[in-house]
């Protein structure tokens, strides 16, 4: 099955000693940021509610966007976002074999990249989906971005041979997939915190479990959508008489809730 996750608004660029490779939709991202370089610094800080200080943040970064970026510049996509989905991923801590086979399973949907593989080479940036950056395609990234993701990930899907996609990613990125022109069955798993008998969705750890969800499935190679109830990360377990068709839902207890161990 073919997994997507979101990116993050945190970056960790440490150096990665490993070989990256260029993004599907370069050409996208160079023309997006270029439209994003002619923003002043109030629009900046309107356009993603940003403080002063982020906002000159990202102003410098998308002055020096490069058309072809050196190594030096840019990082591998899985390996440099490090929000909540990403500490559940781990991703620096998969072994070559595990990043090879995610390369192939794993995609992170981006407002500036499109859709990334975990070793895409990426330069630094924030550019949430949701933003309403206007370019000539509309007001808008989902307008800029229209059926294109879904046309990607029908191909890309092909081409591992399956036709399942795993939405492991927030509403605010999914949303830009448009699904008339999605030809995969999408399940979308659940994850709750069960407090005093009241399960309900916190959104830290929700995050995080998605990106467990997607570790788990990169090292268990998993094909098979049924196997993704015998997900047990964290101390999540699988509720069938809560769960919808394609809509799992996994609850654990509230006082488990200070880590889930990916590994």
């Amino acid at each position: 099955m073919l997994v997507v996750i979101s990116p993050a608004k945190r970056l960790d660029w440490a150096e990665r000693n490993v070989e990256v490779t260029q993004p599907d939709f370069q050409d996208d991202a160079i023309r997006l940021s270029k439209t994003a370089r002619n923003l002043t610094l109030g629009d900046l800080k309107k356009l993603m509610d940003l403080s002063e200080d982020l906002a000159r943040l990202n102003r410098d970064r998308y002055r020096a966007f490069s058309d072809a970026p050196d190594a030096v510049a840019t990082r591998p996509a899985a390996l440099a976002f490090a929000g909540d989905t990403y500490q559940g991923l781990e991703a620096t801590s998969l072994d070559a074999e595990e990043l090879a086979w995610a390369q192939d399973h794993l995609r992170i949907l981006s407002g500036l990249y499109g859709i990334l593989r975990p070793l895409d080479a990426i330069q630094p940036y924030r550019l949430e989906m949701g933003s309403r950056l206007k370019t000539r395609r509309g007001k808008n990234l989902y307008d800029y971005w229209r059926d294109q993701l879904s046309k990607a990930l029908n191909a890309q899907a092909a081409g591992i041979g399956s036709d399942v996609l795993l939405n492991c990613a927030s509403q605010e990125y999914f949303g830009a997939v448009d699904p008339k022109a999605l030809k995969l069955r999408v399940i979308t798993p659940v994850f709750m915190e069960d407090k005093g008998g009241t399960p309900k969705i916190v959104s830290f750890f929700a995050k995080k479990a998605r990106g467990a969800m997607a570790r788990y499935v990169i090292q268990h190679r998993l094909s098979d959508p049924a196997s993704l109830t015998e997900f047990d990360s964290g101390g999540y377990e699988y509720r069938p008489d809560l769960s919808e068709n394609d809509k799992p839902v996994f609850i654990r207890p509230y006082q488990a809730s200070a880590s889930i161990d990916g590994s």
